[in-house]
């Protein structure tokens, strides 16, 4: 672990922040495919992915290093191939596909010859932050299934191999692998966001007529809503892994801007109001920090204490990352909201996470709810 990590940290400092490109702009595909190949060159691609699958078999609970190493760049992950979807649609292939589905779909994502997307959200009034909400059927169709929908915000489908599409079916909801040369689907139209680091951006995606075999299910058919918290709980978690790295970039940038500049008479990192933001950043990310680590501890160990874990994680990180950028921001003056530093371009990256996996609304919705829930629970027990 400690060697990967160091080998992780020196990979992102010598190959990957030299690559970058202008603040704003996205990695052009040639240039990711062959900073990939240096990095599985280098040994440090797909760190989450295990050994037998040509991973380094780390762990959750020691992603979160490695994460925040490789996001110190955002275009880390990415370069590294723990970038969503691949790195949850991987973790989800290794928990619940069939061999045969971890050998033709798994094993080429973790060698990152390919990319994946994950089709689950829709337009209005479709799926989105409530899944139950699902609008894209799978009926049985001779020997397979034939999916119809459309499919909204589905990150890295432009130039992805293959879907793990959510359809809702007879009895709830399934996952389905679906190959992206399937003449039943189209990738639409790509919709412009505030970041660019997700490689395929996110797109619009049509599953029209769109026949796949039994083989094609993932996991068993109907549970398709309970995979998707196997999914989506870590996914969650190393979002704010692989951001918390950019925001400890961004802390750095305004660190060494608050050590070189002069302001009446003094360093800027001397004046009090200045080091009341970057204190506050500290702290942020420190807490920030902490959470995950027991959030992943606990996923490992009860998916349903995770879960709940998972939500206070994601709501937290995404508001205190955002916070340390925008400090970053402030103290680097008018240079902080110009491209000639890259913290205007890493507040773009940062701030969709307070919508993506669930907005943070939703989940502040379904922690009072199991807080209530909770306390009822002690209260009735205590009086038994």
């Amino acid at each position: 672990m400690t060697d990967l990590l160091t080998a992780t940290r020196e990979f992102v400092r010598d190959v990957v922040i030299p690559a970058e490109p202008a603040p704003g702009a996205a990695l052009e595909p040639a240039r990711l495919e062959r900073l990939r190949q240096q990095a599985r060159d280098a040994g440090v691609f797909a760190p989450h992915v295990s050994v037998a699958y040509g991973g380094s078999g780390l762990h959750i609970t020691q992603w979160s290093p490695v994460f925040q190493a490789a996001g110190y760049s955002p275009i880390g992950p990415s370069v590294l191939g723990c970038m969503a979807p691949d790195e949850g649609n991987a973790h989800l292939l290794e928990r619940i596909g069939t061999e045969a589905q971890r050998f033709a779909y798994l094993a080429p994502l973790a060698r990152g010859e390919v990319r994946s997307a994950f089709a689950m959200t829709e337009p209005h009034p479709g799926a989105g932050s409530d899944p139950d909400a699902l609008l894209t059927v799978a009926v049985r169709d001779g020997s397979g299934w034939r999916i119809d929908g459309e499919k909204r915000y589905i990150s890295g489908a432009r130039g992805a191999a293959f879907f793990i599409v959510m359809a809702r079916t007879e009895g709830g909801a399934t996952m389905f692998l679906v190959d992206a040369d399937n003449p039943g689907v189209t990738v639409e139209r790509d919709i412009r966001t505030t970041e660019n680091a997700i490689a395929g951006g996110h797109s619009v995606v049509t599953f029209e007529h769109c026949r796949v075999s039994d083989d094609a299910v993932l996991g068993e058919p109907e549970e398709g809503f309970r995979y998707a918290q196997v999914r989506l709980g870590p996914a969650r978690l190393t979002h704010c892994m692989r951001w918390l790295g950019l925001a400890r970039r961004s802390l750095d940038i305004a660190l060494d801007r608050a050590d070189s500049r002069e302001l009446f008479g003094s360093r800027l990192s001397d004046l009090g109001l200045a080091q009341a933001l970057i204190a506050d950043s500290v702290i942020d990310i420190e807490a920030a920090d902490a959470l995950i680590a027991s959030c992943a501890s606990a996923l490992s160990a009860d998916a349903r204490e995770g879960a709940r874990l998972s939500s206070v994680a994601k709501v937290f990180c995404s508001e205190a990352i955002f916070r340390v950028v925008d400090r970053a921001m402030q103290l680097c003056g008018g240079d902080g909201v110009s491209d000639e530093l890259p913290l205007a371009s890493y507040l773009g990256e940062v701030r969709p996470f307070r919508i993506y996996d669930g907005s943070n609304e939703t989940h502040r919705w379904a922690i009072a709810r199991r807080a209530s829930s909770a306390r009822r629970r002690a209260v009735a027990a205590e009086g038994d």
